[in-house]
């Protein structure tokens, strides 16, 4: 029997969008030949999922797991098409499955923790609901030898882990729960990185009543100006959202902690959802018929 090389199972995934061990199973049966597979492919269910692959995940959930010891925590992300979708049990029961995998693997290699079994579910559940389902990312943050980890759900979308030193975890899922609210850039102004600042630098000076000033005190404004743009955006300068009257770096000192950072995910963000021309969509496939 001719041995499987891993580019033809690579080639025959991207053409049929199926998982790796299906993939591998079929180009055993056929000896390598690809055409063949595909066509085996094609009398069975497995190539179900395969047509929805290029479909838009955009929906879904985020989920988190922490150690009960603050040691460490998880947060994973699982895209559906439409958020009915994601609210259905079949869809959360998944969810939940996959974040306990990476928890016990306290690993951020999707390709690795979903490989075999894990790949299976996820490609019987794409059968079983008619959409696509994707494990999109997944992030881990181990707190240090003083600091501990917090973490914050809000309506299952947004998903945040923080770490703090000293504290304890109330006083970090208080954290989470602003940075999921006011979404800063960075945990410290000093985090700001610099071709973010000379983004910024540059629309000042661009903005109307920089014209003409001279250069000393155009650049006194610049700095101000740069200084509040780091308070608004930098997690601990920001007012507290559970109370305005302290920054949160305060909130966090006053319980003899400190911020040490943050990871932030939304449903969906960076993903280009596709336009759907309902009409347009169902006149072509009239015109088809």
């Amino acid at each position: 029997m001719a041995a499987i090389s891993a580019s033809q199972v690579k080639e025959l995934r991207e053409r049929t969008g199926l998982g790796m061990m299906e993939c591998k199973k079929a180009l055993t049966e056929t000896g390598g030949d690809i055409e063949q597979a595909i066509d085996n492919l094609r009398k069975n269910s497995g190539l179900k999922a395969a047509k929805k692959a290029d479909r838009t995940a955009a929906e879904g959930v985020v989920v988190t797991r922490v150690a009960d010891d603050g040691g460490y925590g998880v947060m994973v992300e699982i895209n559906s098409e439409t958020d009915f979708v994601a609210r259905d049990d079949n869809f959360t029961a998944f969810a939940a499955k996959i974040a306990d995998a990476f928890f016990a693997a306290k690993s951020e290699d999707v390709a690795a923790v979903m490989a075999g079994e894990l790949e299976t579910v996820r490609e019987q559940l794409v059968q079983k609901i008619g959409e696509n389902v994707d494990v999109r990312r997944s992030v881990v943050i181990e707190a240090g030898a003083d600091s501990l980890v917090g973490a914050y759900v809000h309506g299952g979308r947004i998903g945040v882990l923080t770490e703090i030193k000293g504290g304890n975890a109330e006083v970090a899922k208080d954290v989470a729960m602003h940075v999921a609210a006011i979404n800063p850039a960075v945990a410290r102004p000093e985090d700001m990185p610099q071709e973010q600042l000379d983004a910024e630098k540059a629309v000042i000076l661009a903005q109307p009543d920089m014209a003409g000033k001279p250069e000393q005190i155009a650049e006194k404004m610049v700095q101000g100006r740069l200084k509040k743009y780091l308070a608004e955006n930098s997690l601990t300068e920001q007012p507290f959202v559970k109370n305005p009257d302290q920054s949160v770096a305060e909130f966090v000192k006053a319980a003899g902690g400190e911020v040490i950072g943050f990871t932030r995910f939304e449903v969906g963000e960076g993903i280009e959802k596709e336009e759907v021309d309902f009409a347009q969509e169902v006149m072509e496939q009239a015109k088809r018929s």
